[in-house]
């Protein structure tokens, strides 16, 4: 009998060993983890030590300024109490170097130092790594191979595509004024810049705009195939705004093993697949335009190619230069800058404007002696509108469509002003504090064009709505031209006229949105 029960407890000894072991290297584990974390705060704290910032919870840093909604005025009251920039703690082991300043923007801009890993890959499962995402070798071959797709040439036929895309949104802007005159902008702006962007870069024949009297933008199935995907899709890239810069501020989001079984971890999954859907369809279509009799030959003799048709040729010509996962990341990251970004630009603009009646007036009077009925702009009158194109680069200071991007050292810099980082840290360039720092534009608050008249002298880096150095947005001169363009037509047709009832809220995402809307009154000029 005793032997009996002595077989019985060997096994149960060992088990409890094992437990006791495991639960000793769990612990030393995370000894080891918390060491690390202690030393990697450390490190930051002597890093940081000569950039003041305001107080910061131990855990949950600056926390406080994401939730309150009312983040934008935070950071500019930073840039009226820390010259230059500031550290925020997005948690206790990360923290960020806010820059305001134009003498340090132009010292990081000139610098070769890659995206931020840490925010940017979240990116990734959207975009891919094309453009924006890529660093390096890579990104400047990707860059050198693109950047015919932006000359001039390509461009100029472009403002008749832009003006037709235009046009179709003022005609059912018209036919909802028989409704009622309150309109929310965004939503139709977007669809329009969509339009746009497939027709000029895509060789997209058709109308993304084509349900005219769908007046809430709802996916009703009576709606044409082409209005409803690009709904889905619009709405597919405002989730993955939202989606991707509340991962970026969220400790518990940062492993993809514990993100993708949370439930925005699963509205990113879905919103990807939207967004993939549709650009997916795009590269079908064109590919096989391209095997139309004579098509590729015809698109192989002309003198400048189209975006999409430059990927694809690269990929048939050397299909090693450019894999199927290349291309897509660059059609997808060109869709939704091409698209998102000049939607949110032009959106503000529009809201300035009406905000500001006697420059808008102003604007329509320079417009119509210069155009008529608008029935034909042109490339050439792209640049015959001075005070309106002052009045948008003003109001594009006041509202940048990318409000910041990020930058992580690959060597220590040394400022200006003798204060310096190390290696690996990691800096945000807030064009949006910088646009609002009144150490570099007085009165920042003020709308006043006269900022940008011919003889108004600025720092280089005091205005990037752009972004600046090698990295600046490839398209543009493609965005501003689409900007005048949109800008100049509408005003002919309508005077605007902001909504006291709903001012819209600037949030900072991926591309500067409102969080509750752009809406204006539109009153239709005989």
């Amino acid at each position: 009998m005793s032997v009996s029960v002595l077989s019985l407890t060997r096994p149960l000894d060992t088990v409890s060993g094992l437990l006791q072991l495991a639960s000793l290297l769990g612990l030393a584990l995370l000894l080891l983890k918390a060491a690390q974390l202690y030393q990697r705060r450390q490190w930051m704290l002597k890093a940081i030590q000569q950039f003041p910032s305001p107080p910061s919870h131990w855990f949950f840093g600056h926390k406080q300024e994401f939730q309150t909604g009312l983040e934008l005025q935070e950071l500019k009251k930073r840039t009226e109490k820390y010259p230059c920039a500031s550290p925020r703690w997005l948690w206790g082991s990360k923290v960020i170097l806010v820059v305001y300043d134009p003498d340090y923007m132009k010292m990081i801009l000139g610098r070769s130092d890659p995206k931020s890993e840490g925010a940017y890959r979240f990116m990734a499962p959207w975009i891919g790594y094309g453009l924006l995402l890529l660093n390096g070798e890579t990104w400047f071959q990707h860059r050198r191979m693109l950047t015919p797709a932006f000359h001039y040439d390509i461009l100029k036929p472009y403002v008749r595509l832009m003006a037709d895309s235009v046009q179709v949104m003022l005609d059912k802007w018209e036919e909802l004024l028989s409704q009622n005159s309150h309109l929310e902008i965004f939503e139709h702006v977007s669809l329009m810049t969509l339009d746009t962007i497939m027709k000029c870069a895509f060789s997209y024949q058709g109308n993304h705009q084509a349900d005219s009297s769908n007046a809430s933008l709802q996916l009703e199935p009576s709606a044409p195939s082409s209005f409803r995907n690009s709904q889905s899709y619009i709405q597919a890239i405002k989730d993955l705004n939202y989606l991707v810069f509340s991962r970026v501020r969220n400790v518990f989001y940062q492993k993809d093993i514990f993100y993708w079984l949370t439930s925005e971890g699963h509205r990113n999954h879905k919103a990807c697949q939207l967004a993939h859907q549709h650009t997916d369809r795009v590269i079908k279509l064109r590919k096989a335009q391209l095997q139309e009799e004579g098509e590729l030959e015809k698109v192989r003799n002309k003198r400048h190619l189209d975006f999409l048709d430059i990927l694809l040729l690269a990929k048939m010509e050397n299909g090693r230069g450019l894999s199927d996962k290349d291309l897509r990341a660059e059609v997808d990251t060109f869709m939704f800058e091409g698209h998102d970004t000049t939607a949110s630009g032009i959106s503000w603009i529009l809201y300035t404007l009406a905000t500001h009646p006697e420059h808008q007036q102003r604007c329509r009077e320079e417009i119509q002696s210069l155009l008529g009925d608008g029935a034909s702009i042109t490339w050439e009158h792209l640049d015959q509108m001075p005070y309106t194109t002052m009045c948008i680069k003003e109001a594009l200071r006041l509202y940048p469509p990318v409000p910041s991007v990020g930058r992580e050292l690959s060597k220590p810099i040394t400022f200006p002003d003798g204060r310096s980082l190390p290696r690996g840290f990691l800096v945000s360039l807030s064009f949006y504090a910088l646009h609002h720092n009144p150490n570099v534009w007085p009165k920042p608050e003020v709308f006043d064009p006269s900022r940008f008249a011919p003889d108004a002298a600025r720092h280089s880096h005091a205005f990037l709505p752009f972004s600046g150095g090698s990295r600046n947005c490839i398209g543009q001169h493609f965005a501003v031209n689409e900007m005048k363009v949109a800008v100049a037509l509408i005003l002919l047709r309508f005077e605007l006229a902001p909504d006291p009832f709903r001012i819209p809220v600037p949030t900072p995402r991926i591309v500067l949105m409102s969080k509750n809307g752009i809406h204006l009154h539109l009153r239709k000029l005989l």
